[in-house]
């Protein structure tokens, strides 16, 4: 038969009121700072969701091909162009001097 010495263990945690109400303003504290930091997280990707696209004016001498090489340098190219026709509904590479193209977000 196997003694028990009780004498070895430590009587469960017990905390007074105070203790209990400190942990209490610890939660809420925690809750607290942690909403703030979603909310604040939140309201930034609204805002950058809201924010106009990018364009680019069409200058002399601009086509397409060297608009996507000058604003989108780690694409290929040939994919730039047609993100750029296509974002820009352009039924042929045809662009005229003065011609607003909007641009990617994050090109």
């Amino acid at each position: 038969m196997v003694s028990h010495d009780l004498r070895g263990m430590e009587p469960p945690l017990r905390l007074t009121r105070r203790g209990r109400a400190v942990v209490l303003v610890v939660l809420l504290a925690a809750a607290t700072l942690a909403s703030a930091v979603l909310f604040t997280t939140a309201s930034r990707a609204d805002e950058s969701s809201t924010a106009p696209a990018p364009t680019v004016v069409v200058q002399p001498g601009d086509t397409l091909w060297r608009i996507a090489a000058r604003n989108m340098p780690r694409r290929d190219n040939q994919d730039a162009v047609a993100e750029l026709r296509d974002l820009n509904k352009l039924p042929s590479y045809d662009i005229q001097p003065g011609d607003v193209l909007v641009l990617p977000r994050g090109h």
